[in-house]
């Protein structure tokens, strides 16, 4: 199957028994533009499948393309072993935005962005699709920088596995609000309560010891400033690289 970067005509995915949020289902997004600004924010995910009858989850580096989900692995892994043959996936992104302080245990709560999309899982069997994928996951990540480093050699490119889904069902799930304690609560139930901000920040490049002299930081990497949100970081080198 070819790579695309054409975003299908439809603006939502459709709400099934399989995607539908259903516990605080109004925090629940299906269109896609939500659905993707999640997943392009995130560098890691988790993929859950079933082998012989027992759930699995692996958390792996993706991407995505269009309506598609990209992700790799090693040759020889169970999960690429088992994915190889068309297996279901269930693929998952969660961001921890905040910590939030009740006045009761019911009602602490977390902020978070969070997607479950689903789909039958791919092998990129293609030699000239899977260099293609494996140039751009380094280029979804570091703008430009395929070009900077060799290819992989023969060893490299047979040790991995690019693997790849289309997005059959997706939903996304959103918490972005202060405490919500029940009204009783605020006057009668003396414990301090707040919001605590989380966020993964870029820190200071360290060179490597070897390093060829005179050589300076690539155009592509201009995103990566110390301090900056891991998460806002993701979506700058994404559209670099994708231009959506």
């Amino acid at each position: 199957m070819s790579t695309t970067t054409t975003e299908n005509t439809a603006e939502a995915f459709g709400v099934t028994t399989v995607n539908k949020v259903k516990r605080v289902h109004e925090r629940g997004r299906y269109d896609k533009k939500s659905v993707y600004e999640i997943l392009d924010a995130a560098l890691v995910c988790h993929i859950a499948y079933v082998i012989d009858g027992r759930p699995y989850c692996t958390p792996t580096s993706f991407w995505r393309e269009g309506d598609h989900l990209y992700w790799h692995g090693s040759s020889a892994s169970r999960m690429i072993r088992t994915q190889k043959e068309g297996t279901p996936v269930c693929l998952t992104v969660t961001h921890l935005d905040a910590l939030v302080m009740a006045r009761s245990g019911f009602h602490h709560s977390v902020n978070y962005r969070a997607v479950m999309a689903f789909g039958t899982a791919h092998f990129i069997e293609d030699p000239a699709e899977k260099l293609k994928l494996m140039d751009r996951f380094i280029d979804r990540i570091y703008p430009g920088r395929s070009k900077l480093i060799r290819q992989p050699n023969q060893q490299e490119f047979k040790a991995t596995t690019m693997m790849g889904m289309e997005i059959e069902h997706a939903s996304g799930k959103i918490r972005d609000k202060h405490v919500a304690d029940e009204e009783e609560d605020y006057e009668g139930v003396r414990a301090w309560s707040a919001l605590y901000p989380v966020t993964q920040v870029i820190g200071a490049p360290s060179d490597c010891a070897r390093q060829i002299p005179g050589l300076e930081r690539p155009d592509g990497m201009a995103d990566f400033e110390p301090g900056a949100r891991l998460d806002e970081v993701m979506t700058k080198t994404y559209r670099r690289t994708f231009g959506q």
